[in-house]
């Protein structure tokens, strides 16, 4: 590993550390959105796939930890692995202690990332004996996930259902690109349809903007009023170690550590029932919130990170809700990165620990300073001047362009079908999850049907 490779990649998680310190702190911003698209677009530039990742875990850790300004300040979620957050962050902010609910949740995401990146290392050699027998059973792996994850959905019958059709929809749209020449035989389509499912909502949403009455019933005269909460004045660098009490800290490094051994499991889910499971012996509410809110983001953090280190440093195969969405193009962006040639196989495993590193340290110094030292400042510039709106249209915009490198006008139809389709299936209740695992799944499922 070359001294320039190791600086390109401080670089890269410097450059992560900036844009998402920004995109992570406006609200209603999907880290799979935000993330997949960027990641991808890094990929397919032929950037060093050592870079890639440092920039990656940097771009994930400052995401996360920057909610804590939204979350605390506004009383709004940034994402939606923060919304389990803002009950207890409107507890603290009721008695004027947002100061403590922005350092408790940065705190808790410190904690778990220094939790669970060795946990997420040892986790992984632990399974690598067992790759080939799991990469071999791959497409009954996908199915019985996309199960597994259909079971744990909001609307588990519908989740259930939608798996079958989903599938169809994804092989007959292939079948269509190759019959009408749109795209050669022997190539599959993947980014485009991955990609139209992650901004399928977004999509739907702006469809429905056609129709009259529903635009009429949307439209907003008047501008929202968002009470923002002054800063506690404090000097030098924040030490996140005694902003939470033994007791906390205690509960942030269990809870960080069973989200790390439970990575195939759903983030928001584990992170709402364990968040709960921590607090609730705590009878005052003040206390009861700081536990919360900094085992929440604990453990949140870290099954962030074991999602993308695990399935990747293991196997090579994306088996988990991170990595199969906002990590999905660390496994799977062709025709640079297969499931046959991916991180996995590319980097070495000092190369796997040196770019985790660089972008773990470089994100959590920089944005957890930020975070508890101008949060009142990045709330004012994100919502004055940074409108939602102009997120969705780039990303929109990025998933068009790529659809069309990927398989002309024919493809950009088919991404149009296929992301309406997964935004009415997310509107009713299933998750990202369940589609993704569906998209991998879907030639197995298609072969045992047909």
């Amino acid at each position: 590993m070359s001294l320039i490779l190791i600086i390109q990649m401080c670089i890269a998680a410097l450059a992560a550390t900036a844009i998402y310190t920004i995109v992570g702190a406006i609200p209603g911003a999907d880290e799979t959105a935000t993330l997949a698209p960027v990641t991808l677009v890094l990929i397919l530039a032929g950037i060093h796939p050592a870079v890639v990742l440092a920039f990656f875990i940097a771009a994930i850790i400052a995401c996360k930890l920057i909610d804590a300004v939204p979350v605390s300040v506004a009383g709004i979620p940034a994402g939606v692995m923060s919304t389990p957050l803002v009950p207890h962050a409107l507890v603290l902010k009721a008695e004027g202690k947002t100061d403590i609910s922005i350092q408790k949740i940065a705190a808790g995401a410190v904690v778990g990332t220094i939790v669970s990146i060795p946990i997420s290392l040892i986790l992984a050699s632990a399974i690598v004996p067992f790759a080939d027998v799991i990469k071999n059973s791959s497409g009954l792996i996908f199915f019985v996930g996309s199960l597994f994850l259909a079971l744990l959905s909001q609307n588990k019958i519908v989740s259930l259902i939608s798996i079958f059709p989903m599938a169809l929809l994804i092989q007959g749209m292939r079948t269509l690109y190759t019959a009408t020449g749109a795209v050669p035989e022997g190539k599959t389509v993947f980014i485009s349809i991955f990609l139209a499912i992650t901004i399928g909502p977004a999509m739907l949403s702006l469809l429905e903007l056609l129709n009259p009455n529903l635009r009429k019933s949307k439209q907003v005269n008047e501008k929202q009023v968002i009470t923002l909460s002054a800063n506690q004045k404090m000097k030098g660098y924040p030490n996140p170690f005694k902003i939470l009490s033994k007791k906390e800290m205690g509960l942030s490094a269990l809870a960080s550590a069973i989200g790390s051994f439970f990575f195939i499991l759903s983030p928001v889910g584990l992170t709402v029932f364990l968040g709960e499971l921590v607090a609730s012996k705590e009878k005052n509410p003040i206390k009861k919130a700081g536990v919360a809110l900094s085992a929440m983001e604990a453990l949140a953090q870290g099954t962030y990170i074991s999602g993308t280190l695990i399935p990747l440093l293991a196997i090579g195969l994306p088996l988990s809700p991170m990595a199969i969405g906002p990590a999905n193009p660390l496994f799977n962006a062709p025709p640079v990165l297969t499931l046959e040639n991916n991180l996995h196989h590319l980097l070495s495993y000092p190369e796997f620990v040196t770019a985790t590193l660089i972008g773990a340290i470089i994100a959590t110094i920089v944005t957890f300073y930020i975070a508890v030292r101008f949060s009142r400042q990045i709330s004012i510039i994100v919502f004055k001047y940074i409108p939602h709106e102009s997120l969705i249209a780039l990303f929109m915009a990025l998933v068009l362009l790529l659809a069309y490198m990927d398989g002309g006008m024919t493809n950009i139809i088919g991404v149009l079908v296929i992301g309406l389709f997964s935004g009415a299936l997310h509107r009713a209740g299933v998750s990202y999850g369940v589609m993704f695992m569906t998209l991998y799944a879907a030639p197995w499922i298609l072969t045992k049907l047909f």
